[in-house]
């Protein structure tokens, strides 16, 4: 089975997510995804991360109807932080009959020369990444990479954060179950 590789802080997940998983899964030979819930992203500040086990269970909502996606916590059981190769290399002598391509954005992709072991990993792994508008892929360093045109909404977990600090609205930039689960915790409010 083809396996495509969602990783993300995901905190929150929200429609723009969805939507980018759910162009691909049915614009690409990718069979499922699966939503990597990053504890911790070494090129990211952790300082507003709600706890990963939260983070994981909002994914799980927005995905429960979905038989084509699934919610991933295996890097809560790697070191910290989270490098893609190290989780690539676990799943894949985990999972050898799969087959495993790291989707990602434009944006993202061109840092990928900043990654760890980032030529083991473009020799080894295929990638499919999204255009995210001003960050057009120019260089592709090697790697099998397609890209996709998938819908773009102009939204980000930032955004939500923000919206919810101010007790605004978070109504259809996330999911229903998502946004009712967010308001009976108080997620984000600090």
């Amino acid at each position: 089975m083809h396996i495509g590789l969602y990783f993300g802080s995901f905190n929150p997940i929200h429609t723009g997510h969805l939507i980018v998983a759910n162009h691909i899964v049915n614009h690409s030979d990718v069979d499922k995804i699966w939503f990597v819930v990053s504890p911790h992203n070494p090129l990211k500040d952790s300082h507003s991360l709600l706890n990963e086990y939260h983070r994981l269970h909002l994914v799980n909502l927005a995905i429960e109807d979905n038989p084509k996606f699934r919610a991933s916590n295996v890097e809560f059981r790697l070191p910290k932080p989270s490098y893609t190769i190290d989780t690539l290399a676990y799943l894949t002598e985990k999972f050898p009959l799969e087959q495993f391509t790291v989707i990602m954005g434009s944006d993202s992709f061109q840092n990928i020369h900043r990654w760890k072991n980032f030529e083991y990993l473009i020799d080894q792994y295929s990638f499919i990444v999204y255009n995210r508008p001003g960050f057009e892929v120019k260089e592709t360093h090697g790697a099998k990479v397609e890209v996709l045109e998938a819908p773009m909404l102009q939204i980000s977990s930032t955004y939500i954060r923000q919206q919810i600090r101010e007790k605004k609205s978070i109504k259809y930039v996330v999911p229903t179950s998502v946004e009712q689960y967010i308001e009976a915790n108080g997620y984000y409010l600090k």
